[in-house]
């Protein structure tokens, strides 16, 4: 079993950043894939960016040369950082780990981009 533990959402101006991290229960060495996905109102959740299985990364195309997502082994810690944000990435932000071909969730974290 996984549990992950978000932080690092809130309120942010277009063009402003933002750093998430996703802290795990486990080794992330451990675990197959990890990474961000995200819920806006009325929308369905979708992927933001990931480590896969082979330990490249995926990156949603709305987000790539935006968006960095990195990792600490030693603190089992995933983190995304996010810059030039804009009004459309408002949403909730969820970590997911899928582990002995399981999927595990986070509780998320609220980004709002704002003026």
């Amino acid at each position: 079993q996984v549990q992950l533990v978000e932080s690092g959402g809130g309120l942010v101006q277009p063009g402003g950043s933002l750093r998430l991290s996703c802290a795990a229960s486990r080794s992330i060495f451990t675990i197959n894939v990890m990474g961000w996905y995200r819920q806006a109102p009325g929308h369905e959740r979708e992927l933001v960016a990931t480590f896969t299985s082979g330990g490249g990364t995926n990156y949603a195309d709305s987000v790539k040369g935006r968006f960095t997502i990195s990792r600490d082994n030693a603190k089992n810690t995933v983190y995304v950082q996010m810059n030039s944000l804009k009004p459309e990435d408002t949403a909730v932000y969820y970590c997911y780990a899928k582990y002995r071909d399981y999927g595990y969730w986070g509780h998320g974290t609220q980004v709002t981009v704002s003026s």
